[in-house]
């Protein structure tokens, strides 16, 4: 089983060392690397040169936005199976996509596998926040609950059925593509009970009061458009569970 991972920088010379390598090492194989860069001026691209030889598509131009960035990469991947892993992300361990194509290959109706989750300071001193995930299907949807998404990793065959990320969505793209998967089409995930991910703070839906305030609104769009039942209360449910991750 191949799996493609995804990663789209734009100016992270500070952070895409760490994410790259923390791809390199991983024992299982085959992996198909693919990285999108949306034109960077500092020195990401001289960096992510020293590491050619494991990339196997690398894009370098203007873009739309992270989520047009993520939809080149699906477009160019070949793999049986999808995961996004952002320039300021890093796996955890020499064995996380090991284990993802284990659950893959042991639960051959599994169409998604994810697990949890730690936001750690940029300079990695700290864990701010942890996000352990559950067991959980289409029911927790409508209760606020959400995969971690940069521990998600989706057979390619649900984004040719369904469709990739929607770029009107603005920094909800993400969870309009989980309530899409998980809750329209009811698509079968597993949960591994493993750390995969560090993810460090700092995203774009959380640098000031405006941008949270767009976070709420992209947020209930989605919800809106994916006919989920009570989105004010489902809203207001996703946002309080954050508060036992701290």
């Amino acid at each position: 089983m191949k799996i493609s991972i995804i990663t789209v920088v734009y100016n992270a010379e500070l952070y895409i060392k760490d994410c790259i390598e923390s791809i390199i090492v991983q024992s299982y194989n085959p992996i198909e690397y693919i990285i999108v860069d949306g034109g960077s001026t500092d020195q990401t691209l001289n960096i992510i040169e020293q590491y050619k030889k494991y990339i196997k598509h690398l894009v370098s131009e203007k873009d739309n936005g992270l989520y047009d960035a993520i939809n080149k990469g699906i477009n160019l991947a070949s793999g049986e199976v999808i995961g996004i892993l952002n320039a300021d992300d890093m796996l955890v361990g020499n064995n996380v996509i090991a284990e993802v194509a284990k659950a893959f290959i042991i639960q051959s109706e599994t169409q998604a596998v994810y697990g949890d989750l730690n936001y750690i300071k940029p300079d990695k001193s700290k864990i701010v926040r942890h996000w352990p995930s559950k067991q959980a299907g289409y029911r927790e949807i409508e209760k606020g609950w959400m995969p971690a998404h940069p521990t998600l990793y989706i057979k390619r065959e649900l984004f040719n059925a369904h469709g990739n990320y929607a770029l009107d969505m603005g920094t909800a793209a993400d969870y309009d593509l989980i309530l899409r998967f998980f809750h329209t089409y009811k698509l079968k995930a597993t949960y591994l009970q493993l750390l995969m991910v560090n993810m460090r703070t700092g995203g774009a839906s959380n640098k000031n009061i405006a941008s949270l305030l767009n976070a709420l609104r992209n947020d209930y769009k989605a919800l809106k458009r994916n006919k989920i039942p009570n989105p004010i209360w489902v809203l207001l449910k996703k946002k309080l569970s954050k508060l036992s991750q701290f």
